[in-house]
């Protein structure tokens, strides 16, 4: 399967957006409850739309699986840091 690329910092809906990792999309998935739990907002970009909400339906039909970028506030990124290391998830962040 190739990597997809993407950005590590993006505008979206008028705020500055990090990418914290690019990873499979169960993974993300995954690690966004994490990031839902601590209070940080968090989306999915895959390689043909942003996805705000946990598409559940598209993951059990069989949605795109593949690798997607997960992406928080940058506002929130400390926060986001500090919850996933705490989960034991590890970070990537390439800044």
């Amino acid at each position: 399967m190739s990597h997809a690329h993407y950005e590590d910092r993006v505008l979206y809906q008028g705020d500055v957006w990090v990418r914290l990792d690019t990873l499979p999309r169960l993974l993300a998935e995954g690690w966004r409850r994490t990031l839902w739990a601590g209070g940080v907002v968090s989306v999915v970009r895959t390689p043909f739309q942003w996805a705000m909400g946990s598409p559940v339906i598209e993951i059990e039909t069989g949605g795109y699986m593949g690798d997607v970028g997960l992406y928080v506030p940058e506002v929130q990124l400390p926060e986001a840091l500090a919850l996933l290391q705490g989960d034991g998830a590890g970070e990537t962040f390439p800044g």
